[in-house]
């Protein structure tokens, strides 16, 4: 019984904290004003994770901009799906919840077309990965998204990813071999570790520090803020710095959710989770020396290849890019 009356609290919980695109009460609307209404937005990340700061950012320039009329209350670390980021999948694609920021190869679980900048070197830098997914490659988020009943809004670096271990430095294709890795899941993380001989463990990212603690796997890849934020440059001792793999966060709507916001609302939230992302893009790219210096004065060996040391990597996983 009293299991029962907990899991009925749990739900009543979430009721209460999700906003599915309900209107709040409010008297006759002035002309030009912005209808009143409070949105719930999911993310991954931690409290300090380039995600959740995007999403904060986003929350501030819509409020700010309708005048306090449209809120959006941001949930870090998939708070909930219980820290299940499948889960919190599961919610914006039902309509739990209105808005969520999620990595593209975690939303991958969808349809793993949304893998395609994550093959290996795709992107030589950020500059490149920004011009291409804000014109064919947004239109291609837009299409596979709005099969799952979501509406792509904007994209966001989620940085080049690195890869740690607390075993040895990486420096060879060898040096990876035997390796437990830690991946989000998808065919192309996969194919592309097993092409090395590591060994990619799926894992939810809420699981891997304990994980590394525990010995369960030997490192992770991922870049220098999810690391950063989530600590794991305190109990790893090794990063290379290869920039195998581009991956960016996906700021999407529930379609059926966007779809009942009037015109203004609709243009509103798509401006400003541009704006939101852009200004993510320029925190990412601006601080990646600064974190860099910091794992080295915390203890951390951080090794960058030179592109003569990479070109064995990218020989190694040619026939896994085709």
């Amino acid at each position: 019984m009293r299991k029962i009356f907990c899991t009925i609290l749990s739900v009543l919980m979430l009721l209460l904290v999700t906003g599915c695109g309900e209107e709040t009460q409010q008297g006759e609307r002035k002309e030009g004003e912005y209808q009143k209404i409070k949105l719930v937005m999911s993310v991954n990340g931690t409290n300090i994770a380039t995600d959740t700061k995007v999403a904060m950012k986003f929350a501030e320039l819509v409020s700010q901009e309708s005048g306090g009329n449209i809120t959006v209350d941001v949930f870090p670390n998939d708070q909930l799906a219980g820290g299940n980021a499948s889960k919190g999948i599961e919610m914006i694609a039902d309509g739990a919840v209105d808005l969520a920021a999620y990595a593209a190869g975690v939303m991958a679980v969808m349809d793993e077309h949304l893998l395609i900048a994550t093959i290996p070197w795709t992107f030589n830098n950020y500059q490149e990965s920004r011009e291409i997914i804000d014109t064919t490659g947004g239109a291609y988020y837009k299409k596979i998204l709005a099969e799952q009943g979501m509406t792509y809004l904007a994209s966001a670096h989620n940085r080049f990813r690195q890869i740690t271990n607390g075993k040895h430095p990486v420096l060879t294709p060898e040096d990876v071999a035997g390796l437990k890795i830690r991946v989000p899941g998808g065919e192309v993380y996969f194919k592309f570790w097993k092409a090395f001989g590591a060994d990619p463990v799926a894992m939810s990212w809420s699981e891997a520090f304990t994980a590394i603690q525990q010995g369960t796997i030997d490192g992770q890849e991922n870049g220098f803020s999810v690391t950063n934020s989530a600590k794991v440059n305190e109990i790893q001792q090794y990063m290379t710095v290869w920039n195998y793999t581009y991956e960016n966060y996906l700021f999407v709507a529930n379609t059926k959710i966007f779809d009942s916001l009037e015109p203004k609302t609709q243009e509103l939230i798509r401006a400003k989770a541009k704006e939101a992302c852009e200004w993510g893009r320029d925190l990412v790219e601006n601080d990646e020396e600064t974190l860099r210096q910091k794992f080295i004065k915390g203890g951390m060996e951080v090794i960058v290849l030179t592109p003569e040391q990479l070109k064995p990597f990218q020989d190694k996983v040619e026939g896994v890019r085709k």
